[in-house]
């Protein structure tokens, strides 16, 4: 098995930082077009990113304002059954986030090529947070 991670800092709040990895208004601004879902333990969320990207992924664990995880339950194949989320932590108005991406069957080339994409959105999530800065849709990896 393989996973992804990725540490880094943002300069805000745990609760600001989670607000935009774990609603939906958040979520729009930096990964998905379109995604619903709330933080609660067994919700459902969709994340759409196109006609043949209508993804959906329930709600395995979640602490609010401080971590979230999500089981991929319809999405590209090799996403399927993989877990995604993040914990945050807060000190002195600086949030760690621990993101991570786990249980991939294998480094394949998607594995890599996810990996890539996810730290690019990722400092989508922090220029967000930070700057208020969204990118359009179109322009994210």
């Amino acid at each position: 098995m393989a996973d992804i991670l990725h540490q880094f800092t943002i300069n805000g709040s745990a609760q600001k930082v989670f607000v935009a990895f774990c609603t939906s208004k958040g979520l729009d601004d930096w990964w998905p077009l379109k995604s619903s879902g709330e933080p609660k333990k067994g919700e459902l969320y969709t994340f759409y990113f196109g006609p043949e990207y209508d993804w959906r992924a329930r709600v395995a664990e979640v602490t609010q304002g401080k971590s979230i995880t999500w089981k991929m339950e319809n999405a590209s194949e090799e996403w399927i059954g993989t877990e995604v989320g993040a914990t945050f932590a807060e000190r002195n108005g600086v949030t760690t986030v621990g993101f991570f991406h786990k249980g991939w069957r294998e480094a394949s080339e998607h594995y890599r090529i996810t990996n890539f994409c996810w730290g690019t959105l990722l400092n989508g999530l922090k220029m967000l947070v930070e700057k208020g800065t969204i990118v359009p849709f179109g322009e994210r990896n």
